[in-house]
């Protein structure tokens, strides 16, 4: 696969593909940034665990129906295939984190599912 730098999503974060190949099917891992007072869209992914590992800035994440968890450079942040989750930078300057997925993120497991708090 050849990796075309950083691009914006509709999540509302920019991406970057380190690795995410047939090749390595059990994981992928992108750097992701988002900039200051950006909070992301709420997703879900299908069949895929997702851990953040917070390289630097901060932020506010959110996973289902736990309370909000302040993230920081060196935190571990990990979601459940199918969790509700997005992230809010709180920061100052850009949020910026590894994605790592296993298995590896594929377009079909990501799930746009709404724009609004967890529902009841």
């Amino acid at each position: 696969m050849e990796y075309q730098g950083e691009f914006y999503t509709s999540e509302r974060c920019y991406i970057t593909e380190l690795s995410n190949t047939p090749d390595d099917p059990g994981a992928s891992i992108a750097r992701t940034r988002v900039e200051p007072g950006v909070t992301t869209r709420w997703h879900r992914l299908k069949g895929t665990c997702e851990r953040y590992y917070i390289l630097s800035g901060k932020g506010q994440m959110e996973i289902g129906k736990l309370p909000p968890k302040e993230v920081s450079a060196g935190d571990i942040v990990l979601i459940p295939s199918m969790e509700p989750q997005r992230i809010t930078n709180t920061g100052p300057d850009d949020l910026v984190f590894l994605a790592i997925c296993t298995p590896r993120f594929s377009i079909d497991a990501y799930e746009d599912i709404y724009d609004s708090p967890v529902p009841e």
